[in-house]
Parts: structure tokens; C-alpha cells; sequence
């Protein structure tokens, strides 16, 4: 039978459709915020703050909020997470309509559409892997990893024009509506996945928290993985901003460069997830990509700043379609490699290190770039991602290989390799898953 046909169930393609209007209303509204934000305010602090809050759940809350969602259905989760969006969404879209600029009232709003969003993650996270099928994993990370670049590269100057000609109060009222809307196609989607009639309480919350923290004590590879991504991530942030930095502050170069620069990035992404899913990764190359892509990455960061723009442009370009398809055959491992009852909460403690990264590189890159020209500062952040790389992905390849060259069995068990090497780590224990190379 067409593999194409098989993966594209009727849950595949509501699924997909329901994350193209999740991310048409997420940059149809982040723009026009932070574009509010320093115009009402001329602070580049106050953007920091708004950033920190829509990061900062993602520290207190993941590892909190996984156990509840591995014990319960990811859809209803989902679908709640959307709908509490949608109404506050709809209530500050009154408000700001009503009452004058508030940074307060911006700052608490991301806070909390941040813990919402953090719900929808975990859950979307944990439940995207039921929705495809056996063996053709990498066809559906590729579709999924080529949405937001292809949202991003539309939607930036539909946000920036929604900005300049509504006022910003009748934008919440749209994307109120595409939120609900995206929360009625992910109601039909059926539920592949019985969840075990367990009652929850308090104890099985804490014996669930306390099993997701021995499951990752137990796995290297995991730990390995995810904390190489926290530091490349964040360094990636950071270097974004001295970029932007650079880009403001020389006489040869403009923000409209800087836009087509972020583009050929966004294109190179788009292009690989074509590739991908056309053309799967041999699973016995995954890692051995993997370490050669991860390390040329960071040397093009390194020199980014150095090179003429058209040469910049062709780095962008590259380092775009090699960071996606790392990522594809990172989301493929991983998730197939991570036991089903324990994806979100092995995803919490990621979202948590990922946050943490993002913030602790924007503050170091911040304050290298006052002390430091900013091409310096951008060999700095490349030289701590190769050197993470080399001592978290390179060296270890006893415990990562086994996760890269994962494959799902079937819906609800664990591929053989997982299986031994949980077992292996301890019976007893076991009572009951932007922007850098990511």
C-alpha cells in the first residue's frame, strides 16, 4: 500500500491542520505584542521582561504539571489548553480596547498564556506520536517541521501588517477565532491510545513525579541529548540577539537584511523538510548525520559575522536545512525511544532545561556583547555548543546510538531496544519529547 496513504490518516491530517491554525494564531499574535511593547515603551528591558514570562512557567511548571498529563488523555488536555487560551484571548482582546497601555497587564497576560501554552506542549508533544503511523515517523516530524517555517515566513508581514492598520485589540478577536477553531478540529481527532484506569491522587502524582526522575537518572542518553539541546538552544538565542545587534549597529547592513536573512534560514528549513519526507534517513546513518551536522552547525555560527552578506545568506541557508533535518531524526529517535506513559513527563524536564538555556544565554550574550565586539561573542557561544557537543553527543556513543537508531513497535509498548535497556537500568524502579539545531 502507499506509505504516503497510510500516513495520511484522517487523525494525521486533522492533526496537521489544526497546527497550521495554532501556528497562524501564535505569530499573528506575538509580533504584534512585542512590536507594542517597545513602542509604547522605546525599553529593550521591558521586552526582556515580557519575554521572561512567556518562558518562565516552563521552568516552575513542566516537571509539575507531566505526571497529570501521563495519567490522563492528552486530548482533553489539548482541547482545554485551547480553550482557556481562546477565552483570554477574547477578555484582554475587551480589555485593551477599553484602557490605555499597561505593561503589567501585558506582562501577567504572557505569564499566563504562557502556562497554557505550556499545557498544550506537554500534551501535543506526548500525543503527536499516537496520531502516526508505524515506521513512518520521519514523514510526519518532516511535515510537522516544515509548518512554522512556512507559517513564519507568510504570517510575518500579515502580523506586521495587521499591526500598523488594526488596533491590537481586534487582533486578539481573530485569533480568538482561529484558536477555537483549531479546538474543534482537535475534537474529532480520535484517541489512539486507552489510558489505564487508574485513579489519580496525590500519592500516584508523586509516585509517578518521582518514577519520571528515576527513568531519566537511569537513561544517559536522554540526559545526554537533551542537555546538549538545552545549551545549543540557548546559545542560538543568544546569538540571535548579537546578530540582531550587529545588523542594527553597522553602516553597511539594515533590519530589512536582517529579515531576508531569517528567511533564507526559514527557506532552508521548509526545503529539508521536503527532503525528508520524500527521503527517510537510514536509521543506522542517524547518528553518525547527527554528530557531522551538529558540528559543522556551530562552526557556522562562529563564523557568521565574519563573512560578506551574500555569504551570510548561502550560511543561513545551510545551516537551516541541516538544522531541520537533524531535528526530524531527533524527534524521531527520541520519541520512539521514550516509553508512551512517559513522554511528557521526560518532555517536562526538557521544556524546563530548555527555558533555563534560553534565559541564561540571552544574559550571557547580553553581557558579552557590552564588553566584547560582537563577532567575538558569537565565537564564544559557537565554542560552548561544539564543546557540549563533542562531550555529550561525540564521546558518549555507547548510550546515544542506541537512541538514534530507536524504531516504535506498536502503539503502546516500547521498541525492543528501549525495553532492554529500561529493564536493564532497573525492574524494580518501574512500579507502573524556534532556534539552533533543534
Amino acid at each position: 500500500m502507499n506509505r504516503n496513504k497510510l500516513l495520511w490518516t484522517r487523525n494525521f491530517r486533522l492533526i496537521t491542520f489544526a497546527t497550521i491554525l495554532s501556528a497562524i494564531g501564535g505569530e499573528a499574535m506575538v509580533l504584534p505584542v512585542s512590536l507594542l511593547v517597545f513602542e509604547k515603551t522605546q525599553s529593550t528591558m521591558a521586552s526582556a521582561i515580557i519575554m521572561i514570562c512567556g518562558v518562565l512557567p516552563d521552568v516552575l511548571f513542566s516537571v509539575l504539571i507531566a505526571p497529570m498529563i501521563d495519567r490522563s488523555s492528552r486530548k482533553k488536555w489539548v482541547v482545554f489548553s485551547n480553550a482557556a487560551i481562546a477565552a483570554l484571548y477574547l477578555v484582554i482582546g475587551f480589555y485593551v480596547l477599553k484602557n490605555p497601555f499597561n505593561l503589567g497587564v501585558y506582562a501577567g497576560f504572557t505569564l499566563i498564556i504562557g502556562t497554557l501554552s505550556l499545557f498544550y506542549r506537554l500534551a501535543y508533544q506526548s500525543w503527536y506520536p499516537d496520531l502516526i503511523a508505524i515506521g513512518l515517523e520521519q514523514k510526519g516530524y518532516a511535515v510537522a517541521g516544515m509548518i512554522y517555517p512556512i507559517v513564519t515566513i507568510i504570517m510575518a508581514p500579515v502580523a506586521a501588517f495587521l499591526y500598523e492598520n488594526l488596533h491590537i485589540g481586534y487582533i486578539f478577536f481573530i485569533v480568538t477565532g482561529i484558536t477555537i477553531l483549531a479546538m474543534v478540529i482537535l475534537g474529532k481527532i480520535q484517541e489512539t491510545r486507552k489510558k489505564s484506569p487508574v485513579v489519580f491522587s496525590f500519592q500516584q502524582y508523586r509516585t509517578d513525579l518521582r518514577e519520571g526522575f528515576q527513568y531519566l537518572k537511569n537513561e544517559k542518553g536522554i540526559r545526554n541529548i537533551y542537555t546538549y539541546m538545552s545549551v545549543t538552544n540557548g546559545a542560538s538565542h543568544g546569538s540571535y540577539m548579537i546578530t540582531q545587534a550587529f545588523y542594527q549597529t553597522q553602516p553597511w547592513l539594515t533590519v530589512t537584511m536582517l529579515g531576508f536573512l531569517q528567511s533564507a534560514e526559514l527557506i532552508g528549513r521548509t526545503l529539508a523538510g521536503v527532503f525528508q519526507y520524500r527521503w527517510e534517513v537510514p536509521v543506522k546513518k542517524r547518528y553518525a548525520l547527527t554528530k557531522f551536522v551538529y558540528t559543522f552547525y556551530n562552526v557556522m555560527d562562529a563564523a557568521l559575522l565574519f563573512l560578506s552578506y551574500p555569504l551570510m545568506l548561502a550560511n543561513r541557508f545551510i545551516c537551516g536545512m541541516l538544522g531541520s533535518t537533524t531535528a526530524t531524526i531527533r524527534h524521531t529517535a527520541v520519541q520512539s525511544y521514550l516509553p508512551a506513559e512517559m513522554r511528557a513527563r521526560v518532555n517536562a524536564v526538557f521544556q524546563v532545561m530548555f527555558a533555563a538555556g534560553m534565559i541564561l544565554f540571552q544574559f550571557l550574550a547580553g553581557w558579552l556583547g557590552q564588553r566584547l565586539s560582537y563577532p567575538m561573542v558569537m565565537i564564544i557561544l559557537a565554542s560552548i555548543g561544539l564543546t557540549s557537543m563533542f562531550l555529550l553527543i561525540w564521546i558518549p556513543d555507547k548510550e546515544n546510538r542506541p537512541i538514534y537508531e530507536a524504531t516504535r513497535k506498536d502503539e503502546t509498548s516500547l521498541t525492543v531496544t528501549t525495553q532492554t535497556a529500561y529493564e536493564s537500568a532497573g525492574s524494580d524502579e518501574r512500579s507502573d519529547q524556534g532556534d539552533g539545531q533543534n
